[in-house]
């Protein structure tokens, strides 16, 4: 089925056509490593990795690359403050970032470049852009004119054609326009020992060289898609445009995707106002990451979401809701009498699996998809082995880590404390006897201990209790 997605570049929605048949490269701007990344920035992460899982659940080879922003002003400044090195403190909140990504079981990129790594391939890229007179040198490092790129501005749907384009002041040391932006900042005091050699002057480079270097290098001059929050659309994703266009004369991306931005409580998220939310954060509340990623399933990624506790316990509770359901018809054999099947045959009116194809190649509509599940988890005309079948096939793309719960409820089968056991069967034998109260005494103490039983039609079910 084809895939349709909203292109901020032309803003519409599109059918997705690949460069090459059967394949999607994908750039996602990954993470600054200054500090640990916020549960906004998580969202975009989330977004990130619903767009591969819905590329590979249709069939399409995918290159998925993200960067690591490992030197920029930010990087330097928090070395400084601690007094480490700069790898020192980048490799620590790399760790912690990727950390994050496992817990809300994120798919890790397929290559993952640090900025350090590649700044051979950023001062390649400067230079050309140097001799096509794209770029100029001042006083503290090297700047790209805006004016010598007229199509600037195209993505944000900006003119910047009265802007001055003189050089301030008439100094050729100064820049040529207030907008123009560094490619390269020549070595301070300030920078330390953070400086590599280059032909044009020892410095460092400026942020958004380091997305267009990366980015062409592992997947092309020209790439099928790009992505990040709409915060980067000016002018860091405006800035990579006009440089690696500039410098290749290709175009640079055919669909850019941008996810909206989450409040918390109906406030901008900044540190000054207390309400800088991490992941950490959230589960010291008592919400598991993964009832955190259903809850962001449940908006579209371009409609912005309030972060709330109370919105997170509900979708908790729907999250808790949706696993018990599917842990139960996974302990069901399937049904084969006459009489399902006449239900079944009903059913057929509603293809579950063509209609959740059609709403996740329409944008990665994940609400829509989410309520088709509830839909599905009430149809009392689908046997409960198909439920569990299509849940499964479903989190391909949902990413909330069902076949591991599966997984890990039968292993717990073999670990029940023989005491749990030994409640269990007197509760059965009290039940037998229909001694309800003796039952309901034994089942309580049962829960007590962190397990939970449920009686089905193939017998006694104990496991585990997760949601406790």
């Amino acid at each position: 089925m084809a895939i349709h997605l909203y292109n901020t570049l032309t803003g519409r929605k599109e059918e997705f056509k690949p460069l090459k048949e059967g394949a999607v490269g994908i750039y996602n701007c990954g993470p600054t490593v200054y500090d640990s990344v916020h549960v906004g920035n998580l969202r975009t992460f989330v977004m990130y990795d619903i767009v591969r899982r819905v590329f590979e659940y249709e069939g399409y080879f995918v290159t998925q690359v993200m960067n690591s922003t490992d030197v920029d002003d930010k990087t330097i400044r928090r070395s400084r403050e601690e007094g480490k090195s700069l790898q020192e403190i980048t490799r620590y909140y790399e760790n912690l970032f990727l950390a994050d990504l496992q817990s809300l079981n994120i798919l890790p990129p397929h290559r993952f470049l640090r900025a350090t790594e590649h700044i051979k391939e950023m001062i390649e890229m400067i230079s050309i852009l140097l001799e096509k007179g794209i770029a100029y040198p001042t006083r503290d490092g090297i700047y790209f004119s805006i004016g010598m790129f007229p199509e600037y501005g195209k993505i944000a749907h900006i003119r910047l054609d009265a802007e001055v384009r003189e050089r301030i002041a008439n100094d050729e040391y100064e820049k040529e326009n207030p907008r123009d932006f560094a490619l390269w900042k020549f070595s301070s005091e300030e920078d330390g020992d953070v400086v590599w050699d280059a032909p044009f002057g020892k410095g460092r480079p400026g942020w958004n060289i380091e997305c267009s270097a990366m980015a062409t290098r592992a997947l092309g001059p020209t790439i099928d898609i790009h992505t990040g929050g709409v915060d980067l659309l000016f002018p860091h994703h405006t800035n990579e445009i006009a440089q690696s266009e500039a410098a290749t004369g290709r175009p640079f991306v055919r669909y850019w995707l941008h996810g909206a931005f989450m409040n918390v409580n109906d406030e901008k998220m900044a540190k000054s106002k207390g309400n800088f939310i991490k992941l950490k954060d959230v589960e010291k509340a008592g919400i598991s990451p993964l009832a955190f990623r259903y809850w962001l399933l449940t908006s579209h990624y371009r409609s912005q979401v309030n972060f709330t506790l109370e919105a997170l316990k509900g979708a908790q509770n729907a999250f808790v809701r949706l696993l018990e359901a599917f842990l139960d018809y996974s302990s069901h054999e399937p049904i084969h009498d006459d009489h399902h099947q006449h239900h079944a045959h009903v059913s057929e009116m509603v293809d579950y699996r063509a209609e959740f194809k059609k709403v996740i190649t329409d944008d990665f509509n994940m609400p829509e998809a989410v309520a088709l599940v509830w839909k599905l988890i009430k149809d009392p005309a689908v046997e409960t082995s198909e439920k569990s079948s299509l849940l499964l096939d479903f989190d391909k793309v949902f990413g909330l880590g069902l076949a591991t719960v599966l997984e890990m409820s039968k292993k717990e089968v073999h670990d029940i404390p023989p005491e749990v056991s030994a409640l269990s069967d007197a509760r059965e034998e009290a039940r037998t006897a229909k001694e309800w109260d003796k039952a309901d005494a034994l089942r309580r103490e049962i829960e007590a201990r962190g397990y939970e039983v449920k009686d089905t039609e193939k017998g006694v079910v104990l496991r585990k209790n997760h949601s406790i």
